[in-house]
């Protein structure tokens, strides 16, 4: 078998790095086919092809991309926990590879819209299974760079299809647009020969196969011997989540029932916090931006998509400095002081905009300067939003619900995307500079309620999250849990009883998890007396009994 085979050949990193690869290849292709339109509109071969549909037409068939990835992220909830996590990102390229080939190919409106939709089932796919595909491959401390990876390459995408539609610009012919639609069959085509020589993660094979088959690949993975101490150490975790999961059987209703391990309350916060990834106003900004560098700037239009073309180059520079910082700063407090950047950032790009409209689109130095906060809120928005959005509700959720919840958040992305899509050309026509302060208030709301609700997910195992939660109920459920929270409660100052008492108790257990090396035993064991002399347990010992 190809699985086995790959398996015994790549260990340790280069078998994480094997598995990377693809999930980073899956996120090119989104990035890759959300950057390639912004050329392919453009070109009068592809306006007469499609009869020189109206501004509102475009709109709607560019549009219908993000209406399939709703529908494939759906897809990929029904079916993706059954399939697994390498199967179903195998499924979503080969309907992004059928969407392709219809859309490079197409001949009038209706075969390209339908390969639109195509394209963003495939993508939808694809995008709702490689977060959790890579977050449980990977070891914790690693877990946050990991995914990073996928979203830098993602930016790859975005910027490969600008520069090729600017070089594509000055061939006169459809291949002008045709080949940047095709070109993305060469990463698809990558991950269709790779990832079937690549295993399923541990946690999907010791839940739906066998715990021998997942204890190989852990194995694998760590680089290290089955009955490494490290590894049997990972292996005992995930075996007791998957005990207290098991206890009811898995359905559709679990998304909204707590479970013991507050389920409801982790997809509530996973679907959150991707669409207020939308709601922080970066396809305003994208979208806006061809327009500051053709009026504001007297640009012209070669100009203007170079212009473009940097930007995206910029925006992949600046996703570097994630790779750093996700785990070493943790994903709250990328969330919050970035929101908090880009609320700021988009204040002053609306004076900007206010000045030029003022001066009749004359006003030169008002322009420079709005283009300038166009480069800072991307660089905001890649630190703080990009990323880190993507890798939470695989780290949340638990795995019981993880590949029908990852599903749905990232359908909520798109939804999101889509309607921000719809109010833009209205908005910025009718508001103008107004328009900026709306998402501005949108950007400082997202950081307050991540202030409030979000608990800290990173610089721990998976499985520890489940740990949290659960021990959650067992202060509500308990007397002593109960008073030892008032004591802490007493010394909370006004603005930390505004916090979601969970908020709180991830930010102590990541700071242990850092104390001890990563080491899950920081607090009592069974037998272990607390300050008050009685025994304790656990979360998971407790559910498990």
């Amino acid at each position: 078998m190809p699985t086995k085979t790959g398996t015994q050949k790549l260990t340790g990193g280069w078998l994480i790095a094997a598995i990377t690869s693809v999930c980073s290849a899956g996120f090119l292709l989104f990035g890759y086919d959300q950057g390639v339109m912004s050329g392919v509109v453009i070109s009068k071969y592809w306006l007469g092809q499609m009869d020189n549909p109206s501004s509102l037409m475009v709109g709607t068939m560019t549009a219908l991309y993000d209406v399939g990835a709703v529908f494939g992220a759906i897809g990929a909830a029904f079916t993706g926990e059954q399939l697994g996590r390498k199967r179903t990102l195998l499924l979503g390229t080969s309907v992004l590879i059928v969407g392709t080939i219809l859309m490079a190919s197409s001949y009038g409106r209706v075969q390209f819209m339908v390969s639109r939709v195509c394209t963003g089932i495939g993508i939808g796919y694809i995008t709702s299974v490689t977060p959790v595909y890579q977050a449980e491959i990977s070891a914790a401390a690693q877990r946050g760079w990991q995914v990073c990876c996928q979203l830098t390459t993602m930016l790859g995408g975005l910027m490969i299809a600008y520069w090729l539609n600017y070089g594509f610009y000055f061939v006169h012919s459809s291949a002008q647009w045709r080949f940047p639609l095709a070109f993305q069959l060469v990463f698809a085509i990558y991950i269709m020969v790779v990832a079937p020589w690549l295993p399923d993660t541990p946690r999907w094979l010791m839940r739906h196969r066998t715990e021998a088959e997942g204890l190989a690949v852990l194995a694998k993975l760590r680089g290290r011997d089955e009955n490494d101490q490290l590894v049997q150490a990972e292996k005992d975790e995930i075996m007791e989540a998957i005990t207290i999961e098991e206890k009811e059987e898995g359905s559709w209703s679990d998304l909204f029932r707590s479970n013991g391990i507050s389920a409801n309350k982790r997809f509530y916060l996973a679907l959150g916090i991707q669409f207020m990834q939308q709601m922080s106003g970066i396809n305003i900004v994208t979208y806006y931006a061809p327009t500051l560098f053709s009026t504001s700037l007297n640009m012209t239009q070669e100009m203007s998509i170079l212009m473009g073309c940097f930007l995206q180059l910029w925006y992949i520079i600046a996703s570097f400095l994630t790779w750093y910082t996700i785990d070493r700063v943790g994903r709250r407090l990328l969330f919050i002081s970035m929101a908090i950047g880009m609320c700021l950032v988009l204040v002053a790009e609306a004076i900007c905009v206010n000045r030029i409209e003022a001066a009749g689109y004359h006003n030169t130095s008002a322009g420079v300067a709005a283009v300038f906060f166009v480069f800072a809120f991307e660089a905001c928005f890649t630190w703080g939003w990009m990323a880190t959005v993507w890798v939470y509700p695989p780290e949340i959720l638990p795995l019981k619900i993880r590949a029908k919840g990852a599903a749905l958040a990232a359908g909520a992305d798109f939804l999101g995307n889509f309607l921000v899509v719809e109010v833009t050309p209205d908005g910025v026509k009718n508001l103008g500079w107004k328009f900026y302060i709306v998402w501005a208030v949108l950007n400082l709301a997202n950081a307050i309620i991540v202030w409030i609700f979000y608990p800290e997910t990173g610089g721990q195992p998976l499985e520890a999250v489940d740990v949290l939660f659960v021990e959650e109920q067992q202060r509500r459920n308990s007397s002593l849990y109960i008073a030892d929270d008032e004591v802490g409660e007493e010394k909370a100052n006004i603005l930390h009883k505004l916090q979601w008492s969970i908020v709180r108790k991830a930010d102590k257990q990541v700071k242990a998890y850092k104390r001890t090396g990563g080491r899950r035993n920081t607090r009592p064991s069974v037998d272990e007396p607390t300050d008050n002399g009685k025994a304790q347990t656990s979360g998971m010992e407790h559910l498990v009994k």
